[in-house]
């Protein structure tokens, strides 16, 4: 007889590390919510170490601890847990997690959530428990889809359902939608190997048997797809219901077991057929079958192995692998133990020990220790598949993009999925360190590959803080006003002005709008880093644009004068500017008086530029100052000594000789319109504006 046994067998990542976790977990007040997996013999055995299993979280003392089992539970059972104060140890499958995800988040956007499995399957039940309990729920292709027709449907399916009814139920789904189908293939990638495996197998063996637990939905899945393609199929829950008489004629027999199914039961199956001497005899095969499972050629790196105890030594155990007489080395180094003591082990003797194929040649090398470390990278992995964040530093790169390692997987990250936008240098890379998001995880025996992604999560967080920095935008132009007084701080000072963060947007305070006075640079008036108070003039907000000011806010220097310059009082001053009428004389910054031409001196000028010049620094006298109208009339020649008005009369001989004392001046033409325009209000050297007017007419 040949005998073929599934590369694919045995628990699978997350029912493994469900098993373990319970297997290890202290059971003082410990429960198990659901069986962990569909094995009564697994069930069992984690009665019998004392952990007790409970079908509703009612049945759960509070304070207790409780394991989640791989097929995970609703939403809100976290939730009940935290607020009883139950400890929660999670063991929900990385996939399953990941389907969890698609369904609250689709549901979120308003999605009819459709759940391709069996109803009554605990996994789908906790899906319904991630989008309200509004899924529905469909598990044959012959189901009526007519009830999605005007619905955005967002289909996901229970990890270990069969692909090719998934694959058929899909296409009818999409027979009758009008609208938009997101279909999301959440098959276990473990469940959809093990279902095509079994496919060859049964096309090409004339027998099949089927080993695990009978209430298995993924080994159950294996049988029907197995009976599909062979009309010898045999369900096992364990070597003890193995009747040798049914497959002993056979000349091709293939062996599978479901993810939930312990490697030990499939090896006590195969274990009975090589025991079986009617079977030997009939068929002489069997031994090669024997001799070729004794053969190390039959294991795999990264395979888990029982074996038994048989000795301890100095240098570490002898071992005994399944099905084999042959006793192989095991080294202290590879045991799972701080300091190995060959007197500890010893009591040991013939119980088994679960290893890990590390290398097949030169010699078979196994190991304790390495099992443990595995367990937690693939546990970590699981996380990853489901969508977690993880770090590695960048060892290098090719044409196609970058490559690290995780562990004992290899990671690459295409070029295109670095970071959002185009990069030309990959070399640039090396040696930093690179956050990553799982595209695809592929296992194709010890060759484990990450295909990763850094673009998603930076292109996640500038989207982000695009959006928070949109809504914050949207928040400050909704409360702000023109008139209104806020408070910034100067960030930055340009030639054009400051920009000031009020509330935590930059609004821009022209140059123009800082001093009454006029500066040259902002940091006249304003210090980097120190806030002020402004005032809001323009909003505009379809260009995001605040324009505000802070003189607005502060006395012009004409409001300060009323006292502080009365008439008789003599001032310095710079002339800034002059016209034919007179000479403007900077008082202090912000305040300037004018000199009439007929107040620069005792002689008679035709332009204040003979005697005058910009930038000339004088005395001059306030003959008037009106700080309403912001006006102040100077004149320089009455500060000039009596004796130097004779002089200057004398030295005017040949023109119009100066008045006698108590005579009146000649009075000067006022040739310019501005100068009739400026002047029309107050007094220029005691003399009325109305008299000079009147002067001036008469002369024309």
């Amino acid at each position: 007889m040949k005998i073929i046994l599934a590369k694919h067998s045995g628990f699978c990542t997350g029912v493994r590390r469900a098993v373990d976790t319970a297997m290890n977990l202290n059971p003082e007040n410990a429960y198990v919510l659901g069986e962990i997996i569909h094995n009564e013999t697994v069930v069992k055995a984690i009665r019998d170490k004392g952990l007790i299993t409970v079908d509703s979280l009612d049945e759960l003392p509070d304070g207790c601890t409780v394991v989640f089992r791989s097929h995970g539970v609703p939403q809100n059972y976290y939730g009940i847990c935290e607020r009883r104060g139950i400890k929660v140890i999670d063991c929900t499958c990385g996939f399953v997690k990941r389907t969890q995800s698609i369904v609250k988040e689709q549901y979120a956007q308003g999605k009819h959530i459709v759940i391709i499995g069996e109803p009554a399957h605990p996994e789908v039940i906790g899906l319904l428990g991630w989008c309200d309990n509004k899924a529905t729920v469909v598990s044959s292709p012959d189901d009526d889809f007519s009830g999605f027709a005007q619905k955005n449907v967002c289909v996901v399916c229970q990890t270990t359902f069969s692909e090719q009814k998934f694959e058929k139920i899909i296409k009818n789904i999409r027979k009758v939608c009008e609208k938009t189908v997101e279909v999301f293939k959440t098959i276990c990638y473990t469940t959809i190997r093990r279902q095509n495996e079994v496919e060859e197998l049964s096309k090409k063996c004339e027998a099949i048997v089927v080993v695990g637990g009978l209430n298995s939905s993924n080994t159950n899945k294996l049988y029907e797809i197995a009976a599909k393609h062979c009309k010898n199929v045999l369900r096992l829950s364990s070597a003890e219901s193995l009747d040798i008489t049914k497959i002993k004629n056979y000349k091709s027999l293939g062996i599978v077991s479901g993810a939930s199914t312990p490697d030990e039961q499939t090896r006590e199956v195969l274990f009975k057929m090589a025991e079986n001497t009617e079977v030997k005899a009939t068929n002489p095969t069997m031994d090669d079958v024997v001799a070729k499972i004794d053969n190390e050629s039959k294991f795999r790196r990264g395979q888990t192995v029982q074996a038994t105890i048989s000795q301890a030594t100095a240098e570490g155990l002898q071992i005994l692998l399944p099905f084999s007489k042959k006793e192989v080395a095991l080294s202290k180094d590879e045991l799972d133990c701080e300091d190995y003591n060959a007197a500890d082990y010893a009591s040991k003797i013939g119980e088994t020990i679960e290893l890990l194929v590390v290398e097949l040649k030169p010699s078979l090398k196994l190991s304790q220790k390495m099992i443990k470390v595995l367990q937690q990278e693939e546990a970590l992995s699981a996380e990853i598949e489901g969508g977690k964040e993880f770090s590695v530093v960048c060892t290098g790169s090719n044409k196609g993009g970058l490559v690290a390692q995780f562990g004992t997987y290899s990671v690459f990250v295409p070029a295109k999925e670095i970071r959002p936008g185009f990069v030309k240098d990959l070399a640039k890379y090396e040696g930093k360190t690179l956050r990553l998001r799982a595209i695809e995880i592929k296992r194709n025996g010890h060759k484990k590959e990450i295909i990763a992604s850094q673009r998603v999560i930076l292109q996640e967080e500038r989207d982000a803080k695009d959006a928070a920095r949109l809504e914050k935008e949207n928040e400050f132009f909704a409360n702000i006003q023109v008139g209104d007084v806020v408070e910034g701080k100067v960030e930055r000072a340009t030639g054009f002005g400051a920009f000031v963060s009020v509330n935590g947007f930059d609004c821009l305070a022209h140059i123009s709008d800082l001093s009454w006075t006029g500066v040259s640079n902002v940091t006249d008036v304003l210090e980097i880093g120190k806030s002020y108070e402004f005032i809001v003039l323009k909003i505009d907000p379809e260009n995001k644009k605040v324009s505000i000011g802070y003189k607005q806010l502060q006395p012009q220097p004409w409001d300060l004068a009323d006292g502080k310059y009365n008439e008789g009082d003599v001032i310095h001053g710079k002339v800034v500017r002059i016209v034919p009428f007179g000479a403007f004389v900077e008082v202090e910054k912000g305040i300037d008086g004018l000199v009439h031409v007929s107040q620069i001196t005792h002689e008679r000028i035709e332009t204040p530029a003979t005697v005058l010049n910009v930038g000339d620094e004088v005395d001059a006298k306030i003959i008037a100052v009106d700080t309403v109208a912001r006006k102040m009339n100077l004149s320089i020649k009455a500060l000039l000594p009596e004796n130097e008005r004779r002089k200057h009369g004398d030295e005017n001989e040949g023109e119009e000789a100066a008045p006698k004392r108590g005579g009146r001046a000649p009075r000067r033409a006022v040739n310019s319109e501005d100068e009739l325009s400026t002047w029309n209000e107050g007094s220029i050297g005691g003399t009325s504006i109305a008299d000079l007017l009147a002067n001036a007419k008469n002369n024309k």
